[in-house]
C-alpha cells in the first residue's frame, strides 16, 4: 500500500526477534510484522504495515468494511452530496471521541487535514486531497490562504468539503489512512515517540510501545466498543522469519504478515495466499541528465531481456504493466521485448552512440535474492551491448529507502500494494507534484492525464488512465516485473473477521477468536 511497502515475496531481512517471556501473552492477538522502524504520527507514514496498524488506533470519516473493504461510516455517521458532486457535507457521531475522552470536532479533522497538506510539512501522501479544491495552490505555497482550501468545519459536527471537479472515488480514498484525524494536542508534534500521552480515535489506544513491540488494549472511548471483541493486541516487528514460524507453529503468534519460512510451516492450512493489488517495478529517475531524456531510459529499458527478468518460473505473476487486473480498465501495452536496434537507434539520436558518453549507472536496490538477480541481468545487459559502466549498491532492507533518498541513484525498486482500488492509486504517484514519485518523473501532459481522470466517471475516466500509464511505460521510467501475492499465516478457523483481499487490509476491529478449538497440535493460549 505504499511506497515503502515491506514485501519483497518472502525477502529475508537482518533482525531477530526480541526475546519475550510466552507466559505474559495471555488472551492477547499477537501479530508479528517484518521490520524494526515504523512510524507514529500517521501524517508522516508511509508503509503497509503502518497503514494495517493504523486500522486499530486511528479512525478517519470512513472506514474499510471488513469483507468487501468498501467505505462504511467511521466517525462520519452519514453524509451528503451536493447535485453537481461538488459538494460533500459529512455529520460526524455524536459520541465520537477520542481515547482521553476528549470530543471529535470537525475543526480537529480541518486543522488535521491543512497540517498534512502544509508545505512545510511534506506528508508523503498529501497530493491525494489535490481532488479538493485549492490543496494543490496551498500544498505548494502558490496561495498561502487557508481559508481558500474548501474544507469548512461548519459547527462541531459538520465537516463540509468542496472538490475542484466531481469525483466518483472520492468517498473510496477517504479510508486511505492520511485522512484520519489527529487530536490537537498531538498536531504540532512531529515525533511522538517521546509523548507521554498519545490519545487515538480507533477501537485501540497504545498501552505500550517499544523498539520490538507496539501493544493497544480496547479504547473504553471508542464510539462503537461494544463491536470491538479482543481486549489486547501486540505488534512484533520483526525480520527473524525463522523464529516467527516456530513460534507461530507453537501458538504463541496468531498472524503473521510477512517474513515466514513457508517450508517449515507445519500447517499448511494456515498459509493464505491470495492475489494482491499490488506490483513490484523498478524505475529509472527521470531527474538528472542525461536519463531526464525520454529516449535514454526507454533505450535502456529496450536493451533488456524481459523474458529473463519476468521468468515465470521464479515470479509468482509476472507483469509488464504497473496497474494490476482490474475490471473495465483497457489493456495496456508495456515494454516486453528486447530491441536492441531502437535502443542504439535512440541513444545515437540523443547524443550518445553506442553509450558512449554515459554517466555511470547506478542500481540501487534492498538485501535479497530477488532484486540481487534482476539488478545482475541488469548490469550484465547493459555492460555487455554499451559503453557503461554500472554500479549495483545494495542496501539492508529497513535502511533501503532512506538510503534511496540520499544516494545519487539511477534505478531504484518498489513494491507498491494500491491504497484503495482503484488504477488512480498506481498513477496518481507520478504527478510532478507528488511527494513520492522517487524518480522525479515530470511530464505536463501526464499530470494533465491524471487531472481529466480525477474530474471523470465510469469507463472514460478509465480509458484517461490507460493512456497515463501508457506514458510511464513506454518513456522507460517505470519498469514493472510482477504483480505480488499476498502471504500470511493464520489459521482462519481459529480467528473470525479475517478475510483473503486484494489489498491485503484487515481491519483489526473485526477480528476475534471463534471460540472453536485450534488446529490439531497447536496449543490453545486463548
Amino acid at each position: 500500500m505504499m511506497k515503502h511497502h515491506a514485501i519483497l515475496t518472502l525477502l529475508v531481512v537482518a533482525g531477530a526477534l526480541y526475546a519475550q517471556d510466552d507466559q505474559d501473552a495471555g488472551d492477547e492477538f499477537v501479530i508479528a510484522f517484518v521490520g524494526d522502524t515504523h512510524e507514529l504520527n500517521p501524517i508522516y507514514s508511509i508503509t503497509s504495515t503502518e497503514a494495517q496498524i493504523y486500522q486499530g488506533v486511528h479512525e478517519g470519516l470512513v472506514a474499510y468494511a471488513p469483507r468487501t473493504l468498501e467505505p462504511e461510516p467511521a466517525v462520519a455517521e452519514r453524509w451528503e452530496i451536493s447535485d453537481d458532486g461538488l459538494t460533500y457535507t459529512f455529520y460526524l457521531r455524536r459520541n465520537a471521541r477520542y481515547s482521553n475522552g476528549d470530543r471529535i470536532t470537525a475543526r480537529h479533522f480541518r486543522d488535521t487535514w491543512l497540517k498534512t497538506i502544509a508545505p512545510a510539512t511534506d506528508s508523503a501522501y498529501n497530493f491525494l486531497f489535490d481532488v479538493i479544491d485549492g490543496v494543490r495552490e496551498y500544498r505548494n505555497n502558490d496561495d498561502s490562504d487557508p481559508s481558500r482550501v474548501g474544507i469548512e468545519a461548519v459547527n462541531d459536527r459538520t465537516l463540509r468539503v468542496r472538490l475542484r471537479n466531481p469525483a466518483g472515488h472520492f468517498i473510496r480514498v477517504l479510508t486511505h489512512h492520511s485522512f484520519v484525524v489527529v487530536h490537537p494536542s498531538l498536531l504540532a508534534v512531529r515525533d511522538w515517540s517521546r509523548v507521554d500521552s498519545l490519545p487515538v480515535n480507533g477501537p485501540y489506544r497504545f498501552v505500550s510501545i517499544e523498539d520490538d513491540r507496539w501493544i493497544v488494549e480496547r479504547n473504553p472511548h471508542y464510539w462503537d466498543r461494544k463491536n470491538v471483541a479482543i481486549d489486547r493486541i501486540r505488534f512484533l516487528f520483526t525480520g527473524a522469519d525463522d523464529e516467527v514460524t516456530e513460534r507461530f507453529n507453537r501458538g504463541f503468534i496468531d498472524w503473521v504478515t510477512g517474513g515466514m519460512t513457508l517450508g517449515d510451516v507445519q500447517f499448511k492450512d494456515t498459509i493464505v495466499i491470495n492475489p494482491l493489488f499490488a506490483t513490484t517495478y523498478y524505475f529509472i529517475r527521470a531527474d538528472r541528465e542525461p536519463f531526464s531524456n525520454p529516449d535514454v531510459r526507454r533505450a535502456l529499458a529496450l536493451l533488456l531481456p524481459w523474458n529473463e527478468i519476468r521468468d515465470p518460473e521464479i515470479l509468482f505473476t509476472p507483469a509488464s504493466t504497473l496497474v494490476p487486473s482490474i475490471p473495465r480498465y483497457p489493456d495496456v501495452v508495456g515494454l516486453t521485448e528486447q530491441d536492441r536496434d531502437e535502443a542504439l537507434d535512440l541513444l545515437a539520436g540523443a547524443g550518445f552512440p553506442g553509450g558512449r558518453g554515459l554517466p555511470e549507472i547506478t542500481v540501487h536496490i534492498p538485501d535479497g535474492p530477488e532484486t540481487a538477480r534482476v539488478a545482475a541481468i541488469m548490469k550484465t545487459s547493459w555492460e555487455s551491448q554499451l559503453e557503461v559502466r554500472v554500479n549495483v549498491l545494495s542496501t539492508v532492507y529497513n535502511q533501503y529507502f532512506d538510503a534511496l533518498d540520499r544516494s545519487r541513484f539511477t534505478v531504484g525498486t518498489v513494491s507498491w500494494i494500491g491504497d484503495f482500488a482503484d488504477p488512480l492509486t498506481f498513477l496518481q504517484m507520478w504527478i510532478s507534484e507528488s511527494n513520492i514519485n522517487d524518480a522525479g518523473y515530470a511530464d505536463p501532459a501526464y499530470d494533465e492525464l491524471v487531472d481529466r481522470a480525477m474530474a471523470e466517471t465510469g469507463n472514460e475516466r478509465f480509458e484517461i488512465m490507460a493512456q497515463a500509464e501508457a506514458m510511464l511505460l513506454q518513456s522507460g521510467t517505470v519498469l514493472p516485473v510482477s504483480h505480488l501475492p499476498s502471504v500470511n499465516l493464520i489459521d482462519r478457523d481459529a480467528v473470525d473477521g479475517w478475510h483473503p483481499n486484494p489489498l491485503d487490509m484487515h481491519p483489526l476491529k473485526a477480528l476475534q477468536f471463534s471460540g472453536t478449538e485450534p488446529i490439531p497440535g497447536v496449543i490453545n493460549y486463548h
